[in-house]
């Protein structure tokens, strides 16, 4: 059975979790990144390597942007671009060294900076919080958008 949220709900929900995120963001040095590459970079440091069409989509940029994204990441030696093996004309791309290292400094600092904000909760609001993880990863993974289907 569905769980009805009224719409004041739902709007403190979202706009919970977007201060959350932000703050976090704001607090966290990106180390000359723009907040898109560095979820681009992390994306790619996860499901990579991983082709361009995939990457556009899971992060919902156009292609032509993400190109340019790329283009710089690679030129600051964050990530690189690879040939499939399964398709030569198609182009992969996948974390360097250097893109790992920066991607869990940022990780280990944005956990650090949440666990301590975590720690600063009230204890009631603890096992509330821990018995709705499983609901806000669902919710997530219900956000993701379709992936591209072959035509």
């Amino acid at each position: 059975m569905p769980t009805n949220f009224d719409d004041q709900e739902v709007s403190r929900l979202r706009a919970a979790l977007v201060r959350i995120a932000r703050s976090i963001d704001r607090q966290v040095p990106r180390e000359g990144l723009t907040p898109s590459q560095v979820l681009i970079l992390g994306t790619i440091a996860r499901k990579g390597p991983i082709g361009m069409g995939e990457l556009a989509d899971i992060e919902g940029v156009n292609p032509t942007m993400l190109s340019r994204m790329i283009g710089k990441m690679t030129a600051a030696g964050l990530v690189a671009r690879v040939s499939d093996a399964r398709d030569a004309r198609a182009v992969l791309v996948q974390v360097t060294g250097d893109g790992a290292a920066l991607q869990d400094r940022l990780r280990a600092e944005r956990s650090r900076l949440f666990a301590e904000r975590l720690a600063d909760l009230p204890d009631e609001f603890g096992a509330p919080l821990r018995g709705a993880l499983p609901a806000l990863e669902a919710i997530a993974e219900l956000m993701r958008p379709a992936s591209r289907t072959a035509v």
